[in-house]
């Protein structure tokens, strides 16, 4: 059970709640800040002073006042007028994140929420029920407000859910199958449910833990081929990276210089008179640890929006006063998300090079495209094609999202961040990313074979046991694609860094 308190929940219980089902639950501190809130929003519902969103309309209707009697359907029409998302729903995993993001940042206080409406929206993320969420329909400028009004829409007994068979259920179906009953919505209800980077966060974070793990990978890989072409360690000395302090190049040294000790391949070449490798392989360090270093910030900012308030209006209790203000911008997620997908590529970039170089026999010394008979087998000649044109794709989703800006709302919402096309593009950068190190992976383990009897780290040779539990040898010309995607499951899994032990975070 995570605990949501709106200021301590950690990328890695967003990640267990995401993809482990972990349940949620509000603290007590949570729900009396919650009921506080919520009277104030209550007495300005109940008197003559306008108040946006709770007595008016929104965005450019936002100087028109509601009357008292139609405050209810003022919300409930926000909700359907709002839910006008297009495009292949979000996954199921990405819904469970929002839906916990946005309980914790309704649990800090300041939405003016009702207590049983956010205790319904915990519910529906223990009940298992995930709304249908289109992915396209924001430009992060009130927030995500497209496909939260699509998740919102379920807690109604409106909108749409799908099951495990991915089949459509109406949303007043889904709750009563998890015994949940419809809520109706109070003053500013609907709003405070919408007005939030939630759904753009979500993408965010779950992207950059992947990244994370992939930066690992990386390393790993790039010790691969760095054995298996013969390079030297000696460039991933501590005194060097010491010298040079990004802790990310420190991180990625400490990696590679770990996984390579102890390798008799290594060993052979010891005093083979080469004075140094080519970049790929001796600025991996460099690179790679360049590429940590923005995922940290990257992280920081996923985590304090993570625990950040972004409505509009802000409740403040204790002063009593409700607030119009911009909190809900999603710039600080468009700018993380575009730097995360072009850190990305020389994690990929550089992986390929190494690739290239596996394949090429005036530069690796080993057989042509690693196949013994040539001509006749083709061997990974076309995996590495493979990956140049995937690196070139990635090359094309590093191009920012966020320094577009497109006017909405009758300009009302005259500069938008456009954070959701910037997370869904990262995280596509990533998955496309995970494909090239998987080929670099494929091909240094050919590799390795080749240079038999030598053997490689016991780190290393753990890997490479791992590969060819999913992956055999490659003998005769078979479709690669397969071997591809089963060690691509390998690193989306962590299983490659556990093969490896203690690798450094």
């Amino acid at each position: 059970m995570i605990v949501l308190d709106g200021a301590s929940l950690t990328i890695e219980q967003l990640v267990a709640i995401a993809d482990r089902g972990e349940p949620i639950a509000l603290s007590a501190e949570a729900r009396a800040r919650v009921r506080a809130a919520r009277e104030v929003v209550d007495r300005r519902a109940r008197s003559d002073e306008p108040a946006y969103g709770i007595n008016t309309g929104f965005g450019s209707f936002a100087d028109v006042k509601i009357a008292p009697d139609a405050l209810e359907a003022l919300q409930l029409n926000l909700l359907r007028s709002h839910a006008a998302g297009v495009g292949d729903p979000l996954p199921a995993r990405t819904v469970r994140a929002t839906m916990a993001l946005r309980a914790n940042a309704l649990a800090k206080g300041f939405s003016g929420i009702g207590l049983e409406t956010l205790d319904a929206l915990i519910a529906l993320v223990n009940a298992g029920v995930h709304p249908r969420v289109p992915s396209r329909g924001s430009v992060g400028a009130s927030g995500d407000l497209a496909p939260l009004a699509h998740l919102a829409l379920v807690l109604v007994g409106e909108g749409e859910v799908e099951d495990d068979d991915q089949d459509s259920l109406s949303g007043a179906e889904a709750l009563a199958r998890a015994g949940l009953t419809p809520i109706t919505l109070g003053p500013k209800e609907g709003l405070a449910l919408i007005n939030g980077t939630q759904p753009s966060t979500a993408v965010l974070a779950l992207a950059l833990a992947a990244a994370e793990q992939l930066a690992r990978a990386a390393d790993v890989a790039a010790a691969l081929s760095i054995d298996a072409l013969r390079g030297s360690i000696h460039p991933f000395e501590a005194r060097i990276h010491d010298a040079r302090p990004f802790a990310g190049q420190k991180t990625s040294a400490a990696n590679i210089e770990r996984l390579l000790r102890g390798s008799g391949i290594n060993k052979s070449h010891e005093f083979c008179g080469k004075v140094q490798d080519a970049y790929s392989l001796r600025c991996a360090a460099q690179v790679q640890g360049a590429a940590r270093d923005a995922l940290r910030f990257i992280r920081e900012t996923a985590t304090i929006e993570a625990n950040s308030a972004t409505d509009n209006p802000m409740v403040f209790a204790e002063a009593g006063d409700i607030v119009s203000c911009g909190n809900f911008h999603g710039a600080p997620i468009a700018i993380a998300a575009d730097l995360l997908a072009a850190a990305i590529v020389p994690l990929a970039t550089i992986s390929e090079r190494r690739t290239d170089r596996l394949v090429d026999p005036s530069l690796s010394g080993l057989p042509a495209f690693l196949t013994r008979e040539g001509g006749v087998n083709s061997g990974f000649m076309m995996a590495q094609v493979t990956a140049a044109a995937v690196a070139s794709e990635l090359k094309s989703l590093a191009h920012p999202a966020g320094v577009d800006t497109i006017p909405t709302s009758a300009n009302k919402e005259d500069h938008v961040s456009m954070s959701m096309t910037a997370a869904l593009k990262a995280e596509r950068a990533v998955e496309r990313a995970r494909e090239v190190i998987a080929i670099e992976m494929l091909c240094a383990c050919q590799a390795i074979d080749f240079l038999a009897p030598l053997a490689t780290s016991p780190a290393l040779a753990r890997v490479h046991d791992l590969v060819r539990s999913r992956v055999p040898s490659l003998a005769a010309d078979r479709a690669p694609a397969p071997d591809i995607v089963a060690i691509t499951e390998l690193i989306a899994s962590s299983a490659v860094e556990d093969a490896c032990g203690g690798l450094v975070k």
